[in-house]
């Protein structure tokens, strides 16, 4: 069997904060990694390990400093914001820990909101957001508010606008983070359904049981990339040193 398409291609990525003064903050220090299309990878580590700023630049929400990111065969690093904009409406989807839910719009418009900047109808966006909201198992809310919903449900929204351009690459930033045991497991039971149906899977996690969902994990720590492999197989005496 052919091996599958490199999605995400990280080289020598670095990420260096420059504060006044002349004092500056190296918070990724040469990682490389790839992502091949229908893995499920968790990146981990500690508070302050890098793991956020590498989403970011995995999302598309910011730049390395040096280094090169090939996303989906475009080399991000060397984008403007505009053309970065372009690429998050039609490759990835993000779905956050906050959820990010317009509270005084329904959960319909919530859903089709990306679909505004691609000059989408009103009445298809509508027809959009009720296929996305029945994946979600959300059928029947669509004209209600966020705040009438719980907060596992919020989050079912956000990833059903996550899914509404039909991305290849889910990213997902301490998505159980606000929500209990229970909920997060049902919330994570949903992306490993989606993962089988083929779209890729990148989330941030500091949980080990959310983690465990993954097939892949890679770990951060101190901004260096210290284990890269099944999420099965970790342990800690496996990790490289920075």
């Amino acid at each position: 069997m052919a091996e599958k398409k490199v999605v995400i291609d990280v080289k020598k990525v670095c990420k260096t904060y420059f504060m006044e003064g002349g004092t500056s903050q190296n918070v990724l220090k040469n990682i490389n990694f790839q992502v091949r299309s229908g893995e499920f990878v968790a990146i981990m580590g500690p508070s302050g390990s890098g793991k956020s700023t590498l989403m970011n630049i995995l999302g598309c929400l910011d730049k390395p400093t040096s280094g090169t990111y090939i996303l989906d065969g475009k080399d991000i690093a060397s984008k403007t914001d505009l053309e970065l904009a372009k690429v998050r409406g039609q490759t990835i989807g993000f779905v956050f820990q906050n959820f990010n839910l317009m509270m005084k719009r329904t959960i319909a418009d919530n859903v089709s909101l990306p679909l505004i900047y691609q000059k989408i109808g009103e009445q298809e966006r509508y027809k959009r957001a009720v296929e996305m909201l029945k994946r979600v198992n959300l059928q029947g809310y669509e004209d209600r508010f966020p705040s009438q919903i719980s907060g596992g449900m919020q989050q079912r929204v956000a990833i059903a606008r996550a899914l509404i351009n039909n991305p290849a690459i889910i990213f997902a930033d301490e998505p159980t983070g606000n929500l209990d045991s229970k909920t997060s497991d049902e919330i994570m039971e949903l992306f490993t359904a989606l993962n089988k149906q083929g779209i890729t899977i990148v989330l941030v996690t500091h949980e080990d049981d959310v983690a465990d969902y993954a097939t892949r994990m890679i770990k951060i720590s101190d901004g260096c990339k210290v284990y890269d492999g099944l999420r099965k197989e970790y342990s800690k005496e496996k990790e490289t040193k920075c």
